[in-house]
């Protein structure tokens, strides 16, 4: 019992530190709807990368990579190391011009910028702004809701409350942070939660290893629990390893279909800065998921149980409190919650934007309806995490693939100022999301090659049909 109140202690001590970061971004903030959407297109790199960084990365990893490595062993290191490449590779061919080119058209949201180039006579681009932001605020919303279970989830497992105490609380705390300053807060929240993301991953990773024995060990006792946990290539796969790397690869080129990370781009002080931003994001990213990768490992051997009796995904906090003492435990705690938050309140406000700035033209650039919009899209998500009962991994990598394969050939497109007219957009955006969950719903393809790769694909040769039937110059018509 005093242990708990030790943890609680260091846990909301860590809440309250927070919460002062995201009350303080308040003085810095104006009231309008550009600095409440994008904090004026001011952000330093450093805070730009970090907060990139916590948002992307989550409660998938501190739950869901951490449960599925504790489940395939070794063979997991792919989705550290594919996903950091892909993702290096998509902040390098389009974030800087999409910092240029979302300022030229004078887009405050991922969805305006999708509808843009089309706006004119008869304002046609406005049917691509409502069907994304649709997108958006369905898939974007359904994601967030993963973040807020991924939170009760650590809740759970160290205090023993149930799920929906953990959620409700999340929800309320995502609400202060959008409400303090907007996309500033949370940046600003997020930049320090990364922070604190890493030092408590790698605090976890260095003693459980130590626990083990170091890596000799860890390697021998993996081996004895199940020899297929120390095979570095995953067993069983439907068309060999090149398609599988191929797929988490393009996973992490998925940036360029998500909202909360996109933003963050639209965001920065400059776009010469996008390429140290870019390679802060990539570095910070690829340590937090080595240190997932080993956690998950070591839970392995030092909390077997889980496997049959347990929650592989509840392997960090579980861990934590065989390995640590109270005030660690509180800030692994705080990592975890730290990491879904971080996500939930940037997926909320970008979602929110869809839905003042894009779908209800009546609110466009007030500031009031904007934080009404934001109350309005958290409750709809609190609701999806309260009745969902799905693991966040599943939550996720689908929530992330549709939105990929919605939004991201059109994105590029748009990026590098390609003519793209209203009835081929709508149709890549259609195509791109029923190949995706064609391929992991219907064909069960998704174990062989990651379903954002065919998905994407489709979006491009939609295009590429679209390009070699009609005139590139009619194209925008």
């Amino acid at each position: 019992m005093e242990k708990q109140i030790w943890i609680a202690i260091t846990f909301i001590a860590f809440l309250l530190s927070f919460t002062v970061v995201g009350i303080y971004s308040a003085t810095q903030k104006q009231n309008t709807t550009t600095d409440y959407l994008l904090a004026s297109r001011n952000v330093n790199p450093w805070l730009t990368a970090l907060s990139a960084m916590a948002t992307h990365q989550s409660g998938y990893l501190f739950i869901a990579t951490i449960g599925f490595t504790y489940k395939v062993g070794f063979a997991s290191i792919w989705i550290a190391i594919a996903p950091r490449i892909g993702d290096y590779i998509a902040w390098w061919l389009v974030f800087k011009r999409l910092r240029l080119v979302s300022q030229q058209t004078n887009s405050e949201t991922v969805s305006s910028f999708l509808g843009q180039e089309n706006l004119g006579q008869k304002n046609q681009g406005r049917l691509i702004t409502i069907i994304s932001a649709l997108i958006i605020i369905v898939f974007l919303g359904t994601y967030a809701s993963a973040q807020l279970l991924a939170a009760s989830k650590g809740l759970n497992a160290i205090f023993g409350w149930n799920y929906q105490i953990g959620i409700i609380i999340g929800a309320v705390i995502v609400v202060a942070y959008c409400f303090s300053g907007g996309i500033r807060a949370s940046i600003w929240t997020d930049s320090v939660q990364a922070v604190l993301m890493i030092v408590s991953l790698w605090v976890l990773f260095i003693v459980s290893l130590i626990a083990c024995g170091g890596f000799g060990e860890l390697w021998v006792k993996l081996n004895a629990i199940d020899p297929t946990l120390t095979n570095w290539i995953p067993a069983n796969l439907p068309w060999g390893f090149f398609p599988y790397f191929l797929g988490w690869l393009a996973a992490g080129f998925a940036v360029v279909g998500q909202p909360h990370i996109l933003v963050r781009g639209m965001a920065i002080d400059s776009p010469d800065n996008i390429a140290l931003a870019r390679n802060i994001k990539v570095v910070c990213s690829l340590m937090n998921s080595l240190a997932a990768f080993g956690i998950g490992l070591t839970a392995r051997v030092l909390l077997p149980d889980l496997m049959t009796s347990g929650d592989p995904e509840l392997a960090l906090p579980n861990l934590s409190i065989e390995l640590l003492p109270a005030v660690l435990v509180g800030l692994m705690l705080a990592g975890l919650f730290s990491a879904a938050i971080s996500t939930a309140d940037s997926q909320i406000l970008s979602c929110s934007a869809a839905l003042s700035q894009d779908l209800v033209p009546s609110a466009t650039h007030s500031y009031r309806k904007a934080k009404i919009a934001t109350l309005v899209v958290t409750a709809l998500v609190l609701a999806i995490a309260l009745t969902t009962n799905k693991s966040v991994f599943a939550v996720i990598i689908f929530s992330w693939s549709v939105l990929a394969c919605g939004l991201g050939p059109l994105l590029v497109l748009r990026v590098w100022q390609k003519p793209v007219s209203v009835p081929v957009a709508i149709t890549m955006m259609i195509i791109g999301i029923v190949v995706s969950i064609i391929w992991k719903l219907g064909l069960n393809l998704s174990s062989a090659i990651y379903q954002v790769f065919p998905g994407m694909v489709a979006g491009f040769i939609v295009y590429g049909i679209a390009n070699f039937l009609i005139e590139p110059k009619n194209l925008s018509k």
